[in-house]
């Protein structure tokens, strides 16, 4: 029996990983967030892996609030950097495999193709920037930490653009999404999957699989898209229309393009990946 220490566990992913533990009955899953386990603190990290036996770490714990993080800063990096470095010190000092979750947003969203692992990093706003820096925290200190970047993640679990629509096409006769804004949303319960089976494969080979992989659902759409998809499976009336960035200014900004290339995970780890429609569908039955 494996122990997996999930810290962030009340966030989307860690409620996600909940739901499908039944799958993986060879993983005894202990769940931590802020009041149980405070990751900022290396003192705390650290005695709580003195008195468990971890043998790996899923950190979905983050500092998502992405307009909020334009003045929050300090604290942004605090969660996003120095968290990750100091689960990285000490899973590195227990052999304990970690796996971090990243994002889409370290990208600046200029390109045209799908981002690989390998393209330059150039994050637009805070959030983006501390997610970047605790990247590089986690595999520059521990190189068999396996970094996974997502995007646009949504479940039936927290707070989500998908519940946030559902909700305003109940309140409201007509919505203002942008279009200018293309990536690919993911449902947190594929991605909870991806994590746990990832997990299945890394025990003979320790240290083998580290490094940089993208996930998120198939295909490409905008927010406007995505909205539009949602109206429709949530049979709602409300009329949705597309509008620019410029239209609709926020406190950080976007980037215009953040559609990532899946190859590298695909391949090394052997996953189908569904389409983010077929996906959207299965999140809205659950809600």
């Amino acid at each position: 029996m494996k122990n997996i220490l999930i810290t962030g566990a009340n966030g989307q992913l860690g409620q996600a990983i909940k739901k499908v533990t039944a799958d993986y009955p060879g993983f005894n899953f202990l769940y931590t967030d802020f009041n149980e386990l405070d990751i900022t603190s290396e003192e705390a990290v650290r005695n709580y892996f003195a008195q468990q036996e971890i043998h790996a770490c899923v950190n979905c714990a983050a500092y998502t609030a992405v307009d909020k993080a334009e003045g929050d800063e300090e604290f942004a990096f605090k969660l996003n950097f120095e968290a990750v470095l100091n689960l990285a010190t000490i899973c590195a000092e227990y052999n304990t495999q970690l796996v971090h979750i990243s994002t889409d947003y370290v990208f600046s969203g200029q390109q045209n193709v799908p981002y690989v692992e390998t393209d330059d990093a150039s994050p637009v706003s805070i959030y983006g920037s501390s997610k970047l820096r605790g990247e590089g925290a986690a595999v520059g200190t521990n190189p068999a930490t396996i970094v996974l970047r997502t995007s646009w993640l949504y479940s039936e679990f927290g707070a989500n653009f998908v519940k946030r629509m559902r909700e305003l096409m109940q309140e409201r006769d007509s919505l203002n999404i942008v279009f200018d804004q293309t990536g690919t949303p993911t449902y947190a319960v594929d991605l909870a999957k991806v994590v746990l089976t990832i997990l299945t494969k890394v025990w003979d080979v320790p240290g083998e699989y580290g490094g940089v992989y993208h996930f998120s659902n198939e295909g490409v759409t905008s927010w406007y898209d995505f909205a539009v998809a949602i109206r429709e499976l949530s049979n709602a009336s409300c009329t949705v229309s597309p509008i620019t960035s410029d239209q609709y200014p926020t406190a950080a900004k976007r980037p215009a393009y953040s559609v990532m290339n899946k190859s590298k995970i695909k391949e090394t780890f052997g996953i189908q990946i569904p389409h983010w429609k077929e996906s959207l569908k299965e999140c809205i039955k659950q809600l």
